[in-house]
């Protein structure tokens, strides 16, 4: 299933994901961050822990940036006229140009980065 779009992204990401890491090994939960590297079944990706991760993943035609986070509730201003829960996991799909070029590529996996960086209000995650 995987797609020559994947397999170029694969070659050029997966030297970035192992910077990655070298950089959070001891600054994760015990057994992460995990490179998930399975081009048979289309997806590329890291996660730096059970709640931030970044794949890349084909349909078969296009390819997406697949980024999984917890939400946070600093941006009390921005969400005063509606509801919006502190810690709720958010799945964010975007669609990638098959020529997506290596800064781009950086630039998602930094963002992933600040999204792990930045977790000021989560102090306790539990299901209830």
């Amino acid at each position: 299933m995987s797609t020559p779009g994947l397999n170029d992204i694969r070659e050029r990401v997966l030297p970035m994901l192992q910077v990655e890491v070298r950089e959070y090994l001891g600054r994760v939960p015990d057994g992460y961050p995990v490179i998930t590297d399975e081009p048979h079944t289309a997806t590329i990706g890291i996660a730096l822990d059970p709640a931030h991760s970044l794949h890349f993943v084909s349909d078969g035609e296009r390819l997406y940036a697949d980024f999984y986070y917890r939400s946070s509730r600093w941006d009390a201003r921005s969400s005063a006229s509606r509801e919006k829960f502190g810690g709720s996991p958010f799945q964010d799909r975007r669609p990638l140009p098959p020529t997506i070029s290596d800064q781009g590529l950086r630039n998602l996996i930094a963002e992933l980065n600040s999204r792990f960086n930045s977790q000021q209000t989560i102090l306790y995650i539990t299901d209830t």
